[in-house]
């Protein structure tokens, strides 16, 4: 049976995943933007991705195992980051903006799916995990009325 802690590590591991491959996606989003305000958003969630990442990693208990830096790039996360390059390269704004939406859909529902059960989180893990989706789903809404107004 899991304890607290490797259930904890489990789930920070999981969520230091899903921000690898949306600061990946969105580096590489923003490499070949050519809009100036998409790639200063862009440039915005990858560093807000990098930034959950410190946190997370800050929280994983090292006597468990160590934080994971790997990505899911055979993942959904992945399939919506190269659906964005197609779209850039096509240089449709509505179809990047549906694309990034995407992406942040699955990086919520990752959140979300961690925080269903707070009791496989120690209360200073289910705090950050909880403050993170908030951030996430507050970049979701700005690319779904950016996308909606394009």
């Amino acid at each position: 049976m899991e304890t607290t802690i490797e259930k904890t590590t489990e789930a920070l591991n999981d969520l230091i995943i899903i921000n690898n491959d949306r600061y990946e996606g969105y580096q590489k989003a923003m490499d070949q933007a050519k809009e100036a305000d998409l790639k200063s958003l862009f440039s915005t969630f990858s560093n807000q991705s990098k930034s959950n990442n410190s946190v997370l990693r800050s929280l994983v208990p090292t006597e468990e195992a160590p934080a994971r830096d790997e990505t899911r790039l055979s993942g959904k996360f992945y399939r919506a980051w190269m659906d964005v390059k197609n779209a850039i390269d096509a240089g449709d704004r509505k179809k990047i903006l549906s694309s990034c939406e995407y992406g942040e859909d699955v990086a919520k529902k990752a959140y979300e799916n961690v925080l269903e059960d707070k009791s496989n989180l120690t209360p200073e893990a289910a705090a950050t995990i909880k403050n993170q989706y908030d951030e996430i789903l507050k970049a979701h809404n700005q690319v779904k009325a950016l996308r909606d107004n394009a």
